[in-house]
């Protein structure tokens, strides 16, 4: 069963770069250019997995890791924070707010399928 992951990034570059290299992957991918239409899409699907950037306009990855920790269907949904800002404050910031991981960009591809694949495991492991 391919497991879906929201990938949410307000530059279309990065969006397009992550959902081809989680396809490649194996990966299902939903693509969002903002935390509302984030939410839109989570109003329809449950996905297995959450990437978030930080810095987008209106509503920015933090406080779109608040709301989604707040919904009952995605309470529990791992979600990587994949930000250019790779200081200790933002990443303390992304972990508060409930982000089970935070890495910095730019990734390259095979880290950023070994961390998504070893994430889902760890939600599989303890189901």
């Amino acid at each position: 069963m391919k497991k879906h992951i929201l990938v949410v990034d307000d530059e279309i570059g990065a969006l397009t770069l992550i959902g081809i290299m989680l396809e490649r992957g194996g990966f299902g991918v939903l693509k969002a250019k903002d935390a509302r239409s984030a939410l839109g899409v989570l109003d329809q699907n449950t996905p297995d997995m959450i990437i978030l950037d930080v810095m987008m306009p209106g509503m920015d990855g933090i406080e779109l890791c608040r709301v989604v920790r707040e919904r009952t269907d995605t309470a529990s949904t791992p979600v990587l924070i994949l930000s250019a800002r790779g200081d200790a404050e933002s990443i303390m910031r992304g972990i508060e707010a409930g982000a089970n991981d935070y890495l910095p960009k730019p990734i390259l591809h095979h880290d950023l399928v070994a961390k998504v694949r070893i994430m889902l495991e760890q939600i599989d492991g303890a189901a």
